[in-house]
């Protein structure tokens, strides 16, 4: 699964993990998530997210 970083601060968001504090259940898909997320470090949308290269 890739995982994507927020080009603002750094913040990585793995799908493994999700991001449930924002309701972003693990296994979730970054594509799959809603385009009204934000960052939950910085507050930026997922237009600022770029993908990790591994």
């Amino acid at each position: 699964m890739k995982k994507y970083r927020c080009t603002v601060c750094g913040w990585i968001y793995d799908p493994a993990t999700g991001d449930p504090d924002g309701g972003i259940a693990p296994g979730t898909q970054f594509e799959e998530i809603p385009d009204d997320w934000t960052c939950p470090l910085c507050g930026v949308g997922k237009e600022d997210f770029e993908e990790v290269e591994e």
